[in-house]
């Protein structure tokens, strides 16, 4: 009886050193951050090549991904502890609308607002200009007439390239079932639209300002006319990473925040663009990024150049950009009602109050000296279709709103 009681505690001390020593191993193991070549992955990149993540005490690999598609897989899988996302990813894919549903990746922070545009072939050039809404749809009748087929492309379904994509649409009193609504990873926009294979895209930046500089399309929009200081991307993680890994999340989120506030000032903006644009990151003319960084849009298209002084790529503006808010997240499920992709609505607060972490921003904020906003849950309106949506209603803005 005694040998028997003497081995289930040895057994027992196996199994708990085991599990104390693969716990060690995992701290030590470096942090993986994924990022899609796009002009708006700069605070994961920069907090690379600042040295910050070294300076917060955590080792980063930080890998370049081929689509949203396959940074989703890799973060669900922890492949990827976390990632430069789409922030309404999360939700699409929870949702099942951009994958399996039930499925939980986590919004640590948000990266950036504004900075995303809708480019239009150069088919459009000289029948649509610059924010003339009313002319896109007569256009767009005129090529359905003579072509049969338009084709638009996002980049992720319910994505916020999606979203804002139908929301233009919207305003232009453009029917989506009409046109034919592809998915294409960001990098591959442009190659796509020279050979014929869409009429129009919606991506981040460097994208749109590629698209000019190759004479191939033109800026119709940019999605901060759509929704000024709109959310963007998202720092979002692996939910067991972001359990189990919490000290190293931090140090990550401090990093990352540190180099938001960097790239919010404008003389280190041009520092950022050449690093950004070489090869092993988003491989772009580092004038093209810089130009929209600064704000200063060539439109393409004989248009000119539009300036963009206080509305333009922002990653941090004294905390304001950082925040998830909870509203910004129903807003973006109210979408997916709106535009079909839910029959009906999904528990929105539980849903945003399952997949942002919030109390560890806030933590992170705190630690930090950056002030929380206390706007969250609050009523807001886009600024091209002004129509306000309040999060605790979101079905009395479906009922008024424009599919």
């Amino acid at each position: 009886m005694k040998t028997l009681i003497n081995k289930a505690i040895q057994s027992v001390f196996v199994i708990v050193a085991v599990a104390f020593f693969q716990s060690i191993a995992a701290q030590n193991d470096p942090v993986r951050l994924g990022f899609i070549p796009l002009t708006d992955c700069s605070p994961i990149v920069m907090a690379k090549e600042l040295g910050l993540f070294k300076k917060y005490g955590v080792e980063v690999v930080v890998t370049k991904e081929s689509s949203w598609a396959n940074v989703r897989d890799k973060i669900l899988t922890g492949e990827l502890d976390g990632a430069h996302c789409l922030y309404s990813m999360p939700f699409s894919v929870y949702t099942g609308v951009g994958g399996k549903a039930g499925s939980e990746m986590m919004i640590a922070m948000m990266l950036n607002v504004n900075g995303q545009a809708v480019t239009l072939s150069n088919d459009f050039c000289g029948k649509v200009g610059f924010k003339q809404m009313n002319k896109v749809t007569p256009v767009v009748a005129a090529k359905l007439k003579a072509e049969k087929e338009v084709t638009f492309a996002m980049t992720f379904p319910g994505g916020t390239h999606d979203l804002w994509l139908r929301n233009w649409m919207s305003v232009a009193g453009l029917n989506q079932k009409a046109v034919k609504i592809i998915t294409i990873p960001p990098p591959q926009m442009v190659a796509n639209m020279k050979v014929g294979n869409m009429d129009g895209y919606c991506v981040g930046e460097p994208w749109g300002g590629v698209a000019v500089k190759q004479g191939i399309g033109f800026t119709q929009v940019a999605s901060q006319d759509i929704w000024k200081d709109h959310p963007e991307k998202a720092l979002v993680v692996n939910k067991e990473f972001s359990a189990k890994r919490r000290t190293d999340l931090v140090k990550v989120m401090k990093a990352v925040m540190e180099a938001c506030k960097w790239l919010d000032v404008p003389s280190n903006r041009k520092k950022a663009a050449a690093i950004i644009g070489k090869a092993p990151y988003v491989n772009a003319p580092a004038d093209v990024i810089e130009a929209r960084l600064m704000g200063d849009y060539n439109l393409g298209c004989n248009q000119g150049v539009e300036i963009y002084d206080n509305d333009y790529m922002l990653f941090h503006k004294g905390g304001m950009v950082n925040y998830p808010r909870k509203s910004h997240a129903i807003w973006a499920m109210a979408q997916y009602v709106r535009f079909g992709y839910l029959k009906e609505a999904p528990n929105y607060t539980a849903i945003a109050d399952k997949l942002i972490l919030d109390d560890l921003y806030k933590e992170v904020a705190k630690s930090m000296n950056v002030k929380v906003p206390n706007d969250d849950m609050k009523p807001f309106a886009l600024t091209m279709d002004k129509t306000v949506f309040d999060p605790s209603n979101p079905a009395a803005y479906l009922k008024v709103v424009k599919k």
